[in-house]
């Protein structure tokens, strides 16, 4: 049965999706793409990735919208949580792929750079991500917004919607846990500057 979308409520048009009615995904898309792509430019900072970020979220809802329980929360918490787990994907990727650009930049700037000594970057940035994969969820959504999204603790606290003491407190946990992983497999990368203090965190992280 055809809903007329903008009196429907988003848990019918959500129905109507399931349904194949485009209309009714337009409707949520209309109401909702906003935010999702603040929250997603707000972590990445930059427009293009927070539109992929979009049309990655609203695409994935049309092809199954069935994973929105209505009874579960609002329809807009939904897109948020999916619009920032993408976004946090789409940070670290986009880290990976800029950490690799700097080194190929540098190597060119320098023909006689040292290959054991690029080997040895490469190596860190990858076990780096290895002892990030090590941590709990809160602590890892923390740090990868704080390290690789460049956001203070206040912001990070806003984007995870936790008290800011919170938020410092998973970041000490969780670098403090990545160091001690990093100790077990290589000591020699404990002292890492990656993991000692960051640009955007007052202090020092672990302080």
């Amino acid at each position: 049965m055809a809903v007329d979308p903008t009196n429907a409520s988003d848990a019918v048009l959500a129905i109507a999706t399931a349904g194949g009615d485009r209309n009714a995904l337009s409707e949520i898309y209309r109401r909702h793409g906003g935010p999702v792509f603040r929250l997603a430019q707000r972590i990445l900072n930059d427009d293009r990735l927070a539109e992929e970020v979009v049309q990655d979220v609203f695409v994935k809802f049309w092809q199954d919208p069935t994973k929105f329980d209505p009874e579960k929360g609002q329809l807009r918490s939904f897109l948020l949580m999916k619009g920032h787990s993408r976004a946090v994907d789409s940070l670290r990727s986009e880290w990976s792929r800029r950490n690799r650009d700097q080194v190929d930049a540098f190597d060119a700037s320098r023909p006689s750079y040292d290959l054991e000594r690029e080997v040895l970057d490469l190596d860190l940035a990858e076990r780096v991500g290895k002892a990030l994969a090590t941590l709990g969820d809160d602590e890892r959504k923390a740090i990868t917004l704080a390290f690789f999204g460049g956001h203070t603790y206040k912001q990070v606290a806003g984007l995870l919607g936790e008290p800011e003491g919170t938020v410092k407190s998973r970041i000490r946990n969780g670098l403090k846990s990545m160091r001690r992983h990093l100790g077990e497999h290589d000591p020699d990368s404990v002292g890492s500057p990656v993991l000692a203090t960051s640009p955007h965190l007052p202090g020092g992280a672990l302080r």
